[in-house]
């Protein structure tokens, strides 16, 4: 059995929120959080951030117009604060990632290019931008602008200088039925196709932004070795977390939304049925 470093968690003032062998939750702000855990504690971050999308408008689920508004914790503050929001929570990463450790960041055209330019101001070493194809994209309803299919996500890495860790072989030569764009045998390339939840991924409930458990896997086996603590500081539902247990890694998930952790709880005690 894999359980967190208690070195890790003891110096944390707040209480999990819930804690079992190698899945430990908290709720509160990220930064509270992150500022608590000990300098090069964690070997891989993964974070989607708030996108700043939730404007008033809509958009086509299950086809039904929905809105597009996730919550108040996505909704814009202004150009300023939001990428002093984004400047904070990386610099805050960056502290508790090990000298070799990296980061992957995720999101559209609303907040990734400000991730992107935080990253670098705080002299993180990028490593590529992913780009995530969504074959079963909702349309878009306006018909003025493209469809929108695919979000960026951001591989950087701590220290310039540092050996970080890519497991090439497993995704050079791994079994990847899930991404129509990739061949047998050949370089895993930065383009990824794969779908967004399965049906069976949102049985106890839904985060409105949740991520697929196949991108998820494919990050943490990409990025991370077991026995490894991966850390996720905008949490929701867990799929990190679930991608992370499932594979032998230790993990951390941070979130202000208590009904989210609640969610991500019976998704982890799925996996022990």
């Amino acid at each position: 059995m894999v359980v967190v470093d208690k070195k890790i968690l003891s110096v944390v003032k707040n209480k999990p929120y819930f804690s079992k062998d190698n899945f430990v939750l908290y709720n509160g702000d990220c930064l509270d959080i992150l500022n608590q855990l000990p300098e090069d504690s964690v070997d891989m971050i993964f974070a989607d951030p708030p996108y700043n999308l939730s404007n008033g408008g809509f958009t086509v689920h299950a086809g039904q117009m929905v809105s597009v508004n996730k919550g108040e914790w996505d909704i814009s503050k202004g150009f300023l604060d939001d990428y002093a929001f984004h400047y904070r929570w990386l610099q805050a990463c960056k502290r508790v990632l090990k000298p070799n450790g990296t980061l992957w960041v995720s999101g559209t055209y609303h907040s990734i290019y400000q991730c992107g330019h935080a990253l670098q101001s705080l002299s993180y070493h990028i490593l590529n931008d992913i780009s995530w194809f969504k074959p079963n994209a909702s349309p878009n309803l306006s018909c003025r602008f493209f469809t929108a299919s695919h979000e960026t996500i951001i591989w950087a890495r701590k220290d310039k200088r540092a050996k970080h860790t890519f497991n090439y072989r497993e995704m050079k030569d791994g079994n990847w039925p899930e991404d129509r764009l990739k061949k047998p045998g050949l370089q895993m390339r930065s383009v990824w196709s794969m779908g967004t939840p399965k049906p069976e991924e949102k049985k106890y409930g839904k985060h409105p932004t949740q991520k697929p458990l196949d991108l998820l896997k494919r990050i943490v086996l990409s990025s991370t070795n077991k026995g490894d603590v991966v850390l996720d500081p905008f949490a929701g539902s867990s799929t990190t977390g679930i991608a992370s247990v499932m594979n032998g890694r230790k993990f951390i998930g941070i979130d202000m939304e208590k009904n989210y952790l609640d969610l991500s709880i019976k998704r982890f005690n799925d996996l022990k049925k």
